[in-house]
């Protein structure tokens, strides 16, 4: 089988771990990396030692099977859109695009080209996030809590913390209770930033199951945990020291058990790649599809979009009525 031929779009932080990765791929060749700012390209050959290309047209010219958009968001469906109708493949980072409407677009194109969509959620592929998946396999779910909250990232600019870290969570919600968020109840403040840096979500799903995420960029350090609630078992998991424990055997004293639970070493941007390239060569349907990622994008969106209370206004008038 001869090796795939992948080129990856965007040089910042994500496509230069793209191509990190994927230079080191068995079965795969890294054609080239694309951005417009040489800065960017030197960075990406001095981590892969591959070529670089000024724009998509010279990537496409060179020949790719596939290739993974890591560029800014509001060009993913113009990019996407060009590569699909070349017939080639496409792993786009989250979120899948700008708008609901444009993530449509995506998927449809791939559908009509036959071509393998695939958006870049790459939680999922956390060892510690497939511990728990594993733990809560057939359980009933009750209730499922997370948080990811950090400092703020200086690279950040158009978009708040819903879009840049909720949208993980709301993909895992939807993963794990394998069950359509129907209910959004989001509360949201800018403190420091001009767009939302903290917001306090609330979800129900068809299914029953009550979810909340807490993110901000206002914790001087990053945590990532996870816990979820069953019937039968209390699962808690750290993302970030990938330590995943389990309480189960519940007695009428208040007694239970506890264990800690066997959680893989992968990165998780190399099994997502992995992943992505299986399914290019395999034809299957890709482990977080096309229409996952604008289910996700669509419920974010409600969160931004929702009534919710204008937390940093009220906090103003109170520091004005105070003095």
């Amino acid at each position: 089988m001869r090796p795939l031929r992948v080129g990856v779009i965007g040089a910042g932080v994500m496509g230069s771990n793209h191509g990190r990765v994927l230079a080191g791929l068995p079965g795969v060749t890294l054609v080239g990396i694309v951005d417009p700012l040489p800065a960017h390209r030197a960075r990406a050959t001095e981590m892969t030692g591959c070529s670089t290309f000024g724009t998509l047209d010279e990537l496409l010219a060179a020949g790719v099977d596939a290739v993974t958009i890591a560029a800014p968001t509001h060009l993913h469906h113009e990019i996407a859109l060009i590569c699909i109708a070349r017939g080639v493949h496409v792993l786009v980072e989250k979120p899948i695009a700008s708008t609901v409407e444009e993530g449509r677009e995506i998927v449809a194109a791939a559908q009509r080209a036959g071509v393998t969509l695939m958006v870049g959620h790459v939680e999922r592929f956390n060892p510690a996030v497939a511990s728990i998946k594993q733990a809560i396999r057939g359980e009933d779910i009750l209730s499922i809590g997370i948080t990811r909250v950090g400092p703020f990232p200086p690279r950040m600019s158009n978009v708040g913390v819903v879009i840049d870290l909720a949208v993980h969570d709301i993909d895992l919600i939807r993963w794990f209770t394998e069950s359509e968020i129907i209910d959004v109840q989001p509360q949201l403040s800018s403190a420091v930033a001009e767009r939302e840096d903290i917001a306090l979500l609330q979800f129900r799903t068809a299914s029953g199951v009550l979810a909340h995420i807490n993110t901000n960029w206002l914790t001087p350090f990053k945590a990532r945990s996870v816990t979820v609630a069953t019937r039968g078992k209390y699962v808690m998991g750290d993302l970030l020291t990938r330590q995943v424990t389990e309480c189960f055997g519940f007695q009428p004293d208040g007694s239970y058990s506890m264990r800690h639970l066997p959680v893989g070493h992968d990165e998780p941007l190399r099994a997502e790649l992995v992943a992505f390239v299986d399914a290019v060569r395999s034809g299957k349907i890709p482990a977080v599809s096309g229409d996952e990622g604008v289910a996700s994008l669509e419920i974010a969106i409600k969160c931004l979009e929702a009534p919710a209370t204008p937390t940093a206004a009220l906090r103003k008038e109170s520091r004005r009525a105070a003095g």
